[in-house]
């Protein structure tokens, strides 16, 4: 199962309460096995089949595609320039 790093949770949870969203919001991933490609989009709530990660109020929905491909790896963030955020996938550490 994805892990979510310690940044990835706190962007996670900024990004849900700017949005003024409920408790069941967080950020959904979905991939692109084609294009080799992953989008991350807030949401309110899981789509029917997400996998849910959930780590100290942020939450993560992972469509199956990105769940199966994302499985043992980790979801890190940043606040980069001009304040955009860039989200990051890396080996789980062990």
């Amino acid at each position: 199962m994805l892990m979510l790093t310690e940044n990835a949770v706190m962007v996670i949870r900024d990004l849900a309460a700017q949005q003024g969203a409920p408790q069941t919001a967080g950020v959904r991933i979905t991939a692109d096995e084609s294009a080799g490609t992953f989008s991350i989009d807030t949401v309110t709530e899981p789509a029917p089949g997400d996998q849910v990660v959930e780590d100290l109020g942020a939450r993560a929905f992972l469509d199956p595609q990105a769940a199966r491909l994302l499985d043992d790896m980790a979801l890190d963030a940043a606040v980069v320039e001009e304040g955009a955020i860039e989200f990051s996938v890396m080996q789980r550490p062990r």
